[in-house]
């Protein structure tokens, strides 16, 4: 995840904060290491956050998502093929793309794209998509301490990725799922893109207010949080989610294709 827009500037310029939570990691004492059916490695109170918000096997028969939010440009529109996480998003003023090889940037004047299209272009996807893209392959889980944020004492899961893992391996969230519901109500995040190494300035989004479409419990509204002493105080910006849709229509790879205008975005 990874200067940036102007939106992601605003959503990720916070305060500092070091995450002092005490770790356990999933080893054959923890319960934590028992997985879910014959084809996951998810531990089991992962495979119950999945369930809460429709479950993870209704996730994976979908092939396309699609959804509107404002940003810094006026309106997006992100359409996501699922199963290879090919991605468009488009505005009036610019369009990216990710056909499976190269991210691509589509400008209609010169300029009118301020910001990282590389960083940004599965950025937003892999936020509204939580907690179901933290069921990907190449990812390392650790369960943690409850710890209480908003006077509820939350279950607590770290994520972390191999190396090699997407653009940014050394990125770490926090899912913070309620006790008795297992929704998820926020997560913790570090941004890592472009600096090689890990980060102990940790983010925080919340998640309460969502909505059910075809089967699967999806964000309605993304809420920014203000940090101070490794806890989220204030709301900072939010973002809110139109026009969503969740299907199982395969979109075709053309959908996705550079246009001959474009120019392919350098790692």
């Amino acid at each position: 995840m990874r200067t940036i827009n102007l939106l992601v500037t605003s959503l990720l310029v916070f305060t500092a904060c070091k995450n002092t939570e005490k770790e356990t990691p999933v080893s054959e004492t923890t319960p934590m290491e028992e997985t879910v059916g014959d084809t996951t490695n998810h531990p089991q109170v992962l495979a119950a956050v999945f369930e809460a918000h429709g479950g993870f096997d209704r996730w994976q028969q979908m092939n396309n998502l699609c959804f509107e939010m404002e940003g810094a440009s006026g309106t997006e529109t992100h359409t996501i093929s699922l199963n290879n996480r090919y991605v468009k998003v488009e505005t009036k003023a610019w369009t990216i793309g990710y056909d499976g090889n190269d991210v691509w940037l589509l400008e209609n004047k010169d300029d009118a794209y301020k910001g990282n299209a590389r960083f940004y272009h599965n950025l937003m996807f892999y936020f509204y998509a939580m907690p179901f893209v933290l069921g990907d392959e190449g990812i390392e889980y650790t369960q943690m301490e409850p710890t209480t944020l908003d006077g509820v004492s939350y279950g607590t899961l770290k994520i972390g990725y191999e190396a090699g893992v997407g653009d940014s391996p050394d990125d770490e969230y926090i899912l913070y799922y309620h006790p008795e519901t297992y929704k998820m109500t926020w997560l913790a995040y570090t941004v890592t893109y472009g600096e090689g190494e890990k980060s102990d300035d940790w983010h925080f989004i919340k998640y309460d207010d969502w909505q059910t479409v075809n089967g699967i419990v999806l964000p309605k509204k993304l809420t920014w949080y203000n940090v101070e002493n490794g806890k989220p105080t204030d709301e900072r910006s939010d973002i809110t989610f139109d026009k969503v849709t969740l299907t199982e229509t395969n979109l075709e790879a053309s959908v996705f294709e550079k246009p001959d205008k474009a120019v392919i975005v350098a790692q």
